[in-house]
């Protein structure tokens, strides 16, 4: 049943691997389905990438983080929505599970996918450059290198997920010719036990799916449909995958873009990486007739990914709004 968890499934998805037995990779489909049914959340386990290369990621997001604030700001987001993002800057005003009148307490380092001045579409919207400290030359051959490993699984995931509906395996490969990509070296100090401050607030993500690796200090919280607030603690060696609004859109509300939040009540900062898998910015969402079910109706108007994104984009971050 849609929201009734009370924890959040752990997926072995190294059947998806191409030489795996069918059965065995019908058998993780059946999983992730079901995990995404009922939570639209699971722990990934076997999903191939080196636990080498998060961990240097993670240690070059911490350098990073350390680094004087006079360095970080010379990385102030630019207009494709990359850089530098200090904290009280973001503000979910685009929530729909809560009222937020109160900034996250979070600062950030948001890379994207790589643009080159040569491409057509360089100088649209988010098609631009990113920016990198040059305290940290490393940072940038290890975080693309993240993003190739990560944008590799994400595709694998797609096609399970395309399988999950009824689809054929390659269904949503058209939509991610050229993804939009997001990695976002995150930094929660801890904070007040406060019922309107979070590190981030309510909110459901805005995408296809997120895969997040974090730390050991915990503070991820998942909402069920009692209401209660569940929590996604860290599980060495795997990445927490949940499903984003145009997922959810695509799927007809089948699989749930489920309201999350962090709230870092420890006393030691919290240090996260997500990893944003979303298709190309001018892609249509809308569920095609063969992922229907019951009644045959869709719940969703369609879209173009683009102009939901930046939608939200314009209304939650304040630098947009400048």
């Amino acid at each position: 049943m849609r929201g009734e968890f009370s924890e959040i499934p752990l997926v072995d998805v190294s059947p998806l691997a191409d030489d795996a037995p069918p059965t065995a990779r019908a058998a993780c489909v059946d999983s992730l389905r079901d995990a995404l049914e009922r939570s639209g959340f699971a722990y990934l386990r076997g999903h191939g990438v080196p636990l080498a290369l998060t961990d240097r990621l993670s240690e070059l997001s911490r350098a990073f983080h350390a680094l004087p604030m006079d360095a970080k700001r010379r990385l102030t987001m630019n207009a494709f929505h990359r850089g530098y993002m200090p904290f009280s800057t973001s503000t979910i005003v685009t929530s729909t599970v809560a009222k937020v009148t109160r900034p996250n307490q979070s600062e950030s380092l948001m890379v994207m996918h790589e643009t080159s001045p040569d491409d057509a579409d360089y100088g649209q919207p988010l098609q631009g450059p990113n920016q990198w400290p040059d305290e940290l030359p490393e940072l940038r051959e290890v975080a693309l290198a993240y993003m190739r490993r990560m944008t590799d699984l994400g595709g694998m995931m797609a096609g399970a997920l395309a399988e999950a509906l009824g689809l054929e395996r390659d269904w949503f490969q058209p939509h991610f010719s050229k993804p939009t990509l997001f990695l976002r070296l995150l930094h929660y100090p801890e904070h007040p036990d406060d019922d309107d401050l979070f590190g981030a607030a309510p909110h459901t993500d805005y995408g296809f799916i997120t895969l997040l690796t974090q730390d050991e200090v915990g503070g991820l919280e998942v909402r069920n449909r009692h209401g209660q607030w569940i929590a996604a603690p860290p599980i060495a060696g795997t990445y927490v995958m949940n499903v984003g609004d145009i997922l959810e859109r695509w799927s007809n509300g089948r699989f749930a873009s489920t309201p999350h939040r962090v709230r870092n009540l420890k006393p030691r900062d919290r240090y996260s990486i997500p990893f944003f898998f979303d298709p190309d910015m001018s892609a249509r969402v809308e569920c095609p007739p063969r992922a229907l079910q019951d009644t045959g109706e869709t719940k969703y108007e369609p879209v173009v990914y683009g102009e939901y994104l930046l939608d939200r984009l314009n209304r939650n971050y304040k630098y947009r709004g400048a």
